[in-house]
């Protein structure tokens, strides 16, 4: 008996493949595992290989057919055996009544305006609860994230890294010659990954039946969007709801002579210099910054950053981000706060940058100006004001549903002009959507983490301790420094640390701030524990993997816990003589942490040992007992 060949499904998303190429042919013997044909999709080209033994003896789909899931492409049988014949007349039998016609469900015509990581995650969600999805994108879809910002950022970033882990192998006894650094090739594998993902958007895009529309949108009215489209036509398109994702661009400060000078440029043009510069001026101390000072700075570059404000990275925690500038200051790039930039010039090198610092005006020369001073809102363009959108000088007023004051329009994202993350993005779209299709979905952003991909990596969620200040909340405070986490030790000799902000109360946990190797991956625990509304005895009772950065948290938690929990205990130093003492956590081991008490003014003098297991490093967290 024949056998089918069907097509496959490559993906959970996958829903047609595409027969490009037949290896067999009809009449040719096929044993198991032989390749049959060759077909594609949107990622990628794959191999059908047969699953019989036999002859190919009819092929139903042709190159160049369109076939879903499961659909019929041949069949596998003995030479001669027919195949396909129309089956056997079934006996008549008594016509039933003819059932009612089925009325089609009806379909919300859903529009969403760009492409970026929240508006195909916005298009994908309303097209799984029923839309009709429409996406307008006027650039390219996967916008900032996944074209000139998160993405080939890292990409940039890896490399670097991995420059400087070549370079420090020598400590492991791994000698490693770094000739050169073939900038094209850096470039080039950005750009393909840069590629693939977008190609894999535009799969899931297909796989939703999403209709793609290149151009331009702006409201002609509540309901129905103008949309210039790239080939020149203009179309008026009508919805039931529109989304807006429309994002950001690069702000450009209002400093002279920085549009004129062809030196100064924005991140996009950052992540596309035909070579690494010499020299690279930093205007501006966030994340876009840092983050590309810390990449070029590993290239060899040398880096100067100048920021207006008192702090580096204002949303981070404070004490962190101190350590951070420390630590980059240690590594060469220069960092100037408190400095404003006053003025770009001409010069032989590129580029002379005046800079305010402390009342008196400084130059500075480099090849290359990195102006990073933020980003904008992107919806002059939009008419927001011709429909009655609410807005503050473009930024998009919506509530917790992500509602805007005009009934079926959303707005989600960069375009809100408040916390400008893929992720939140992504989230926020994900609201929007189930609630244009009659979901009642609430956006919170308690569980927003925020990453910076410098050296080491620094991460935090919830409150800083700045924050929990600011709004008068009761906290305590509890650091580690991950010289003590073995894992930490061994990846970049346990440079950074962890800080956790504690209710008084309840011991919830109220924010948590990490500054060490693998930081933006352990940040997830914490904020999945913030969510939750974990206490420290939560997270305690978790069981972390040995040795790991995880098990780092739950030993900074552990130390939170005595200072919380340790009674005030007096030290005899002999039977009639009384001594205020010092319990000091020193050690930490692979089963248990470890305290010694001193005689107060005396640390080595060793009174008693609680526990010993084996020593890993010294001097963690100090508490004086009364």
């Amino acid at each position: 008996m024949a056998v089918e060949v069907k097509m496959p499904q490559l993906g959970l998303t996958m829903e047609e493949g595409t027969v490009s190429k037949w290896v067999k042919q009809e009449g040719d013997a096929v044993k198991v595992g032989d390749v049959l044909l060759e077909i594609t999709t949107d990622k990628l080209t794959s191999e059908v290989t047969a699953e019989a033994e036999g002859t190919l003896i009819k092929i139903v789909a042709q190159e160049g057919e369109d076939i879903p899931v499961k659909g019929l492409l041949a069949y596998i049988g003995e030479a001669g055996e027919q195949v396909g014949a129309a089956p056997a007349q079934a006996a008549p039998v008594q016509a039933a009544a003819p059932a009612a016609e089925k009325k089609p469900a009806g379909e919300t015509k859903v529009a969403v305006i760009g492409g970026g990581p929240g508006g195909y995650v916005a298009a994908i969600r309303a097209a799984q609860l029923g839309g009709k999805v429409t996406l307008i994108e006027k650039n390219k879809l996967g916008g900032t994230c996944l074209n000139v910002g998160c993405i080939p950022t890292k990409a940039i970033l890896h490399a670097a890294e991995a420059l400087t882990e070549a370079k420090e192998m020598a400590e492991y006894g791994i000698h490693i010659e770094v000739k050169n650094v073939d900038w094209k090739q850096v470039q080039a594998k950005k750009n393909a990954i840069t590629a693939q993902l977008v190609g894999g958007v535009t799969g899931l895009m297909k796989a939703n039946k999403i209709q793609i529309v290149e151009g331009t949108a702006s409201f002609a009215s509540k309901d129905t969007l103008a949309v210039l489209k790239k080939d020149g036509t203009k179309e008026n398109m009508t919805f039931d709801k529109i989304i807006i994702a429309a994002g950001s661009v690069p702000a450009v400060p209002p400093i002279p002579g920085v549009k004129e000078n062809a030196n100064c440029v924005d991140s996009t043009g950052a992540l596309s210099f035909e070579e690494i510069p010499k020299s690279l001026l930093v205007i501006g101390g966030g994340v876009i910054g840092i983050e590309l000072a810390t990449a070029y700075s590993k290239f060899g570059t040398e880096v100067t950053v100048v920021e207006a404000a008192p702090k580096l990275l204002p949303m981070m925690d404070g004490e962190l981000t101190a350590q951070l500038r420390k630590l980059m200051e240690a590594k060469g790039v220069k960092i100037m706060t408190d400095a404003k930039v006053q003025s770009v010039e001409a010069a032989a090198v590129g580029a002379k940058v005046n800079v305010e610092i402390g009342g008196k005006v400084q130059p500075f020369e480099a090849e290359k100006v990195l102006v990073a001073v933020g980003r904008r809102t992107d919806t002059e363009a939009l008419g927001l004001d011709a429909a009655g959108i609410a807005n503050d000088r473009g930024r998009i007023t919506v509530n917790d549903k992500m509602e805007t004051n005009v009934p079926n329009v959303y707005a989600i994202g960069d375009c809100l002009g408040k916390v400008m993350l893929a992720h939140v993005a992504s989230a926020q779209g994900e609201v929007a959507a189930e609630n244009a299709l009659g979901e009642n979905a609430v956006y919170n952003g308690a569980t927003n983490p925020s990453c910076v991909y410098t050296d080491p990596e620094f991460a935090g969620v919830g409150l800083t301790e700045e924050k929990a200040k600011e709004l008068g909340i009761a906290y305590q405070v509890g650091k580690f420094p991950l010289m003590a986490n073995g894992k930490s030790l061994i990846m970049n000799g346990g440079v950074g640390s962890i800080k956790f902000i504690i209710g008084t109360e309840y011991k919830e946990v109220l924010g948590v701030h990490i500054l060490g190797p693998r930081a933006t991956d352990l940040i997830g625990e914490c904020a999945l524990a913030i969510g939750m509304e974990a206490t420290v005895e939560d997270i305690i009772a978790a069981i972390h993997a040995h040795p790991t950065v995880t098990e780092a948290q739950e030993t900074e938690i552990v130390c939170q816990c005595v200072i919380i929990d340790f009674m005030p205990v007096t030290f005899y130093e002999s039977r009639n003589q009384q001594k205020q003492c010092t319990l000091r956590l020193v050690e930490v081991c692979d089963h248990a942490l470890h305290y010694f008490v001193f005689v107060s003014g005396s640390d080595n003098n060793l009174r008693t040992c609680m526990e010993c297991v084996k020593i890993m490093a010294v001097h963690i967290i100090q508490y004086t007992l009364q």
